[in-house]
C-alpha cells in the first residue's frame, strides 16, 4: 500500500500499487466503492497486466482518510487526486473510471491535463440527476440533509443498497458518502459531459448493453468519444463480466482513432 499527503491538514488518499512499464495506468473507483475491490481483478487480466498501475481510493474512500471538513465537491476529489499522482511521480496516464470516478477523472484531465493521456470511462455520470429520495444510489443519498443523513439516512440508505455495495460503503465517510453524492448529483459548470467533448485526447465509455442506447451518443461519437455496449453486465462492468470489459479496455487504450 503507498499513499500521500493531499491536503494542507495533513489528509493522505492511498492506493495499491502493481509494478509494471510505464506510462501508468490509474483505476478510479465509484461513490461508495474502493478500487482495489473493483479493479484488482481485471487489473491483472492477461489483456491488462504488464502496466505499472495504481488502485486508488479518493478521500473518504476505502483506505484513504475521511476528512469531516473536506467538501468532497468533484472539482476538490480530482485536484486531491492530482495530488497524490504528482507525489508518486505519475504523468500522462491511463485513467480506467467507473460511475462517480469518470465524473472525477473528467475534471481530473480539465484541470491537470500533464496528468492524463487517455480515459476510458466506466457507465460514468455525465449530467446532473434529480435527487430522488427512495433511491439507493447518489440520488437517494443526495435527497436527506447532510443532519439527516448522519443521524439516521445512512441506514436506510444501507438497507436500501443491499450487503454487495454495502461492503465497500460502509468503508466511507458519512460526511464524504453524502457530500460526494450531492455534488455528483449537482455535477460541474460546464457539465462532466460538455467537458468531456471538449478534450482533445483519446476517450472511450464503456456502458451495460442492456441500459439501451448512450443519450447523446452521436454527439460524443462525433468528438471522437468511442461508446462501447459491454453485454451481460449491470452498472458494476468490470464485476459483472470481466472478460468483456477487459477486452473493452484494452482495445479502447490502444485504439489511435480515439481523440
Amino acid at each position: 500500500m503507498r499513499n500521500a499527503v493531499v491536503t494542507p491538514e495533513g489528509d493522505q488518499i492511498r492506493w495499491v500499487e502493481l509494478p509494471g512499464e510505464e506510462p501508468p495506468r490509474v483505476y478510479v473507483h465509484g461513490l461508495g466503492a474502493t478500487s482495489p475491490a473493483y479493479f484488482t481483478e481485471v487489473a491483472v487480466h492477461p489483456l491488462l497486466a504488464g502496466r505499472r498501475s495504481l488502485l486508488v481510493d479518493l478521500l473518504g474512500h476505502g483506505i484513504s482518510d475521511r476528512p469531516a471538513g473536506f467538501d468532497y465537491t468533484l472539482e476538490s476529489h480530482a485536484d486531491a487526486l492530482a495530488e497524490a499522482l504528482t507525489r508518486a511521480s505519475v504523468t500522462g496516464a491511463e485513467l480506467i473510471a467507473h460511475s462517480m470516478g469518470g465524473s472525477v477523472a473528467i475534471v481530473l484531465a480539465v484541470r491537470h491535463p500533464h496528468l492524463v493521456s487517455r480515459l476510458v470511462l466506466v457507465d460514468a455520470n455525465l449530467d446532473p440527476i434529480p435527487a430522488t429520495p427512495s433511491s439507493g444510489g447518489s440520488s437517494g443519498i443526495a435527497s436527506y440533509s447532510e443532519q439527516q443523513f448522519l443521524v439516521d439516512g445512512w441506514e436506510e440508505v444501507r438497507d436500501r443498497v443491499g450487503s454487495h455495495w454495502w461492503s465497500t460503503m460502509r468503508l466511507a465517510g458519512r460526511e464524504a458518502l453524502h457530500r460526494s453524492a450531492v455534488h455528483l448529483t449537482r455535477g460541474t459548470v460546464p457539465t462532466m459531459r460538455e467537458l468531456l467533448l471538449d478534450l482533445k485526447i483519446p476517450r472511450a465509455y464503456l456502458l451495460p448493453e442492456a441500459d439501451g442506447p448512450l443519450p447523446g451518443a452521436d454527439a460524443l461519437t462525433a468528438a471522437g468519444v468511442s461508446v462501447v455496449a459491454i453485454p451481460d453486465c449491470g452498472h458494476n462492468i468490470m464485476l459483472d463480466n470481466p472478460e468483456a470489459f477487459a477486452s473493452a479496455t484494452a482495445a479502447a487504450l490502444t485504439d489511435r482513432n480515439q481523440g
